[in-house]
This record gives structure tokens, sequence and C-alpha cells, in this order.
């Protein structure tokens, strides 16, 4: 079962820990904004900005907001991936 109950420290460290290359950009007040710039060989895709409330817990269509922005299609994908990136 897929599970929805992420914090932004959560969702933060897996983007950043992972492979796909996030990296901190800055904290406007209580959130936190992440960057994501096309490697070399993906010239079609353009960068990406996703911003991350630094909340104990983020609600389910916050989640699914920030799935959207980070170029996922399905939210229980992306829970499942943060899962397997803490």
């Amino acid at each position: 079962m897929v599970s929805y109950d992420y914090s932004g420290r959560d969702v933060v460290k897996a983007m950043v820990n992972s492979s796909v290359s996030w990296v901190p950009e800055r904290q406007t007040g209580s959130h936190m904004i992440l960057k994501w710039e096309p490697p070399d060989d993906h010239r079609e895709s353009e960068p990406r900005t996703v911003s991350i409330p630094n909340h104990n817990s983020i609600p389910r269509g916050t989640l699914k907001g920030i799935s959207e922005d980070a170029g996922a299609d399905d939210l229980d994908k992306f829970c499942m991936w943060i899962e397997s990136n803490l």
C-alpha cells in the first residue's frame, strides 16, 4: 500500500539524494525551492522548479501538485519513488 504521509523534509531529502539531480536553490519563508536542470542528453526538456512546504505533514493534494511540478504523471509512483529514496 502506498503512503501519502510525508513531511517537507522527507520530500526534499528524497529529491536531493536521488540520481535525478534536484538542487536546493533557496528557501522562501516556510517553502524550500528545488531546481532541476536537464542534462545534455535531454535537450528537449525544460528546467523545472518545485516549491515544497516545510511542514510536518504535506496534504495529499499538495503532494500531487509537487509531483506534477516535478514531472511525475502518477502520484502513487511518485510516492513509491520518495519512499525508495529516503
